[in-house]
């Protein structure tokens, strides 16, 4: 299988410069020799910049403790430490808390156009930064040179769509109906005061910064914890939001342990609101505590799923056989949105599963920033944990198709590389059901749509679903019936992947969000405001 986006139509002629790709992760317009040239430039000063020891900053300050530093090693070379962080604690969170709500008021007070134009900064450093922090990404996390770039150029989108958004609404002031003819009514949304901004480790830049970018356009400031296994892109946003002219305060960086600062962050009594993206268990706990307090606080939540894609019998196969792969293989399947299960119709069962099966011999396993490598490691140790558990029990269950190991040979020796897996298994498997976030795909056949869609719909979660069909009825009623959020058909490019700003709302139904509007779409900007009405009697 090629690497997760499509080749471009053309490369740039000899009548223009040459100009970076445009990288989208389902597509890339724009010369990728390019792409490759000046990401091998990235990378040699990335790797150059490694074993730094780096504070936290509140308030503008670096600080620095004597806990015991965060370690931040590479999953695909465990031996590689790529720096070191100091590590908060709970007075930290409090320091930063303190501090977020002393700029807030000032930084509310801005014109909302001065909010927008100093984000605005924020996405074109980005955009002019974005092969060094994208190699970071890459060497960080273990994404593939395009998901990595993808990551970076939709962090700076999704600042530009959510500074569009205050500008369509005119900073969210509308003049309202009059009842008499001496009063003025206006309807004004006003920001709630400090957000905590918990981060994952699977898209570092982009939902670290469309979470924070759409609190502060919104006059809003931030306490932000990246995660664990990704604080150097953290340090990197950070940079951004500093360089870009953002008061000192309103965007502070809090680096440590998830058992020193994560509940101490939620929990605090000065935070107004958590944006949050990671596992349900963690956000149903964040969910019920904030409930529990004096009053309700909003409380965004993005929490993972189990994305079910159905193969009709009127399928395109090697559409569907290769949507399938990009979707479940891209990023090892550390996407909320990755395609995890397949239900099948169980007359083009057996031609689906072996062109799927040719599609995942073709993809290419190592080192995720060489240029033609798809396939990377996952995450860390309990990832691969977690891989083992299910791949015992896909051996129990039914029949591994390909995969079920972890790869510890060569160039795989000390990193966290585990094969791609495919398992056919009784529906009644609870790999089914449960969202693992490593590379197991389980594929089970159906006698139609009915049962597809009713299996589709059997799990806790309901994020994304995608449907391979030639028949545009079916495609109607897939749409009307399946009970998720995002959802695609015949999306060859990734069968439950791929959403971008403006394009594809990404929002989580039933365990998959809290609020039923997603980042990326038209309605996100406003949860991080709260309404007002203003009276006034003219004389």
């Amino acid at each position: 299988m090629p690497g997760p986006h499509s080749t471009p139509a053309a490369a740039a002629t000899s009548a223009k410069p040459a100009t970076p790709p445009k990288i989208t992760y389902t597509s890339a317009n724009g010369d990728l020799e390019l792409f490759h040239q000046l990401f091998d430039d990235a990378l040699a000063r990335v790797r150059n910049d490694a074993g730094r020891i780096h504070p936290f900053y509140i308030d503008g300050a670096p600080i620095t403790t004597a806990a015991p530093r965060l370690v931040d090693r590479s999953p695909i070379d465990t031996r590689v430490v790529l720096a070191e962080f100091a590590a908060a604690g709970p007075a930290h969170v409090d320091a930063a808390v303190t501090a977020a709500h002393r700029t807030q008021r000032a930084w509310a007070k801005r014109p909302w156009e001065e909010r927008v134009e100093t984000l605005r900064r924020a996405a074109a450093l980005i955009r002019e930064r974005k092969f060094d922090l994208a190699a970071r990404m890459s060497i960080e996390v273990g994404k593939s040179r395009l998901e990595a770039m993808g990551d970076a150029e939709e962090a700076a989108d999704l600042i530009d769509y959510y500074c569009q958004q205050l500008v369509d609404a005119h900073g969210f002031v509308r003049t309202m109906a009059r009842l008499t003819p001496t009063e003025r009514n206006t309807d004004v949304l006003r920001p709630y005061g400090v957000f905590a901004c918990i981060a994952p480790f699977n898209f570092p830049l982009a939902l670290s910064t469309g979470m924070s970018a759409a609190a502060l356009v919104a006059g809003n400031t931030v306490v932000y914890k990246p995660a664990e296994d990704a604080p150097w892109t953290g340090l990197g946003l950070y940079e951004v939001y500093r360089d870009a002219g953002l008061p000192p305060g309103a965007f502070n960086l809090l680096t440590g342990h998830r058992e020193s600062i994560g509940d101490a962050l939620w929990q605090h009594p000065g935070v107004d609101g958590v944006v949050f993206t990671g596992s349900k268990a963690v956000g149903l706990r964040i969910h019920a505590g904030l409930a529990a307090g004096p009053w309700i606080k909003p409380c965004l939540l993005e929490l993972g799923g189990k994305n079910a894609t159905v193969i009709t019998e009127s399928a395109d196969l090697d559409a569907a056989a290769e949507g399938v792969a990009r979707s479940t293989f891209g990023l090892q399947n550390q996407k909320c949105s990755a395609t995890s299960r397949v239900y099948v119709d169980r007359r083009v069962a057996a031609p689906f599963i072996d062109a799927l099966l040719a599609r995942t011999a073709a993809i290419r396993i190592g080192d995720p920033t060489a240029r033609d490598v798809a396939f990377g490691p996952v995450i860390n140790e309990r990832a691969v944990a977690r891989y083992e558990r299910a791949s015992e029990q896909a051996h129990a269950d039914g029949t591994v198709l390909v995969g079920g190991a972890r790869m510890t040979d060569g160039l795989f020796a000390h990193g966290y590389f585990v094969a791609p897996t495919i398992a056919r298994l009784p529906l009644a498997s609870s790999l089914f059901r449960d969202e693992l976030f490593v590379p197991v795909l389980a594929v089970g056949e159906v006698t139609g749509l009915d049962e597809a869609i009713a299996h589709a719909n059997d799990t806790e979660y309901g994020l994304t679903a995608g449907i391979f069909t030639g028949r545009a009825e079916e495609i109607t009623r897939f749409f009307d019936e399946v009970e998720a959020g995002v959802c695609y058909a015949n999306k060859r490019t990734g069968a439950t992947t791929g959403a971008w700003p403006g394009a594809q709302p990404f929002c989580g139904w039933k365990g998959s969000g809290s609020t039923g509007k997603g980042g990326c779409g038209p309605y996100y900007v406003a949860q991080f405001l709260r309404e007002q009405s203003r009276t006034t009697i003219e004389p």
